[in-house]
């Protein structure tokens, strides 16, 4: 049990119930699992994320986030058999908020998510990716979301994927990746440039076409030290605060519309939660770029 304090409120409580009036940030569970390449439990881990943020405050460096107004508008029902809602669901968010983070689920969610923020600015749109893999497959998976969107029409020169590593993805779809234009900005990258540097390359790209911006946070781009539940994170991933970091950046752009927070198995989480907790933390890291938007 959890001690209380009137002093140090709760994350949590700084989520309220969707009753469809308008709010700096907007929650969404999009617990979509049956697709998965590799078997998982996603689908149990935005209601575990929520549990999370029973852990954590609402201070940071930037301030506090009291004054980011946040809704949590529930859960997508059936999200692998109802793409359609989910994409209406997230449109309709994003007309009366400035940011809608979706909880998967497996990282085919980013599909819906994003082009529910697109509209109809998907040929102007953009798409930023913190991953270990292109996913770029065929069908209908969480390897292949961004083929999707590709197909979809969304401009593959638009498209920056960031922490892509080493002996995650095969030599044909790297070789696509390159040829479709995509800019890939390599795990070993993370590791010489400053990630504000590498953040402003990746808005250049994929802010190009002046229309909104997706970004894509799939989970396992971290090392597998930090994301036990992330099936197919690596050893030698980046670290829990570069992801922490590269999510606070990417809120703070005015032209990122949408977030999604994907692969993580709650079922599958170490003892200690240390996955899940990671990601309560960036769903507070988005709002803390929220506020900084604000300068």
């Amino acid at each position: 049990m959890l001690k209380e304090d009137a002093a140090w409120p709760r994350a949590a409580a700084w989520l309220k119930a969707d009753a469809g009036a308008k709010a700096d940030l907007a929650l969404l569970g999009v617990p979509a699992n049956l697709t998965s390449i590799s078997a998982t439990g996603a689908n149990a881990t935005p209601d575990a994320i929520r549990q999370a943020l029973l852990r954590y405050s609402l201070q940071a460096s930037a301030g506090s986030i009291e004054s980011i107004s946040a809704i949590d508008a529930g859960n997508i029902d059936d999200p692998d058999h109802n793409e359609a809602v989910t994409i209406a669901k997230v449109a309709e968010l994003t007309t009366r908020t400035e940011l809608v983070v979706a909880l998967g689920g497996d990282n085919s969610v980013t599909y819906a998510t994003a082009l529910g923020a697109f509209g109809t600015d998907l040929e102007t749109a953009g798409l930023i990716t913190f991953d270990a893999h292109h996913d770029i497959r065929h069908g209908v998976s969480n390897g292949s979301p961004v083929r999707r969107l590709i197909e979809a029409g969304l401009n593959p020169k638009r498209i920056v994927q960031i922490g892509i590593n080493d002996f995650s993805n095969s030599p044909a779809y790297a070789n696509e990746a390159a040829e479709l234009g995509i800019r890939v900005i390599h795990r070993d990258e993370l590791e010489t440039r400053a990630l504000a540097d590498v953040m402003a390359e990746a808005f250049g790209v994929a802010g190009s076409g002046g229309g909104p911006i997706h970004v894509d946070i799939d989970v396992d781009v971290c090392d597998r030290a930090f994301v036990p539940a992330c099936p197919a994170a690596a050893p030698g991933g980046i670290t829990a605060y570069q992801l922490r970091k590269l999510a606070r950046l990417a809120a703070a752009h005015p032209r990122v519309k949408s977030i999604d927070v994907t692969e993580i198995d709650a079922t599958a989480d170490s003892a200690d939660g240390r996955t899940v907790r990671l990601g309560a933390l960036l769903v507070l890291e988005a709002a803390a770029g929220l506020l900084e938007r604000r300068g």
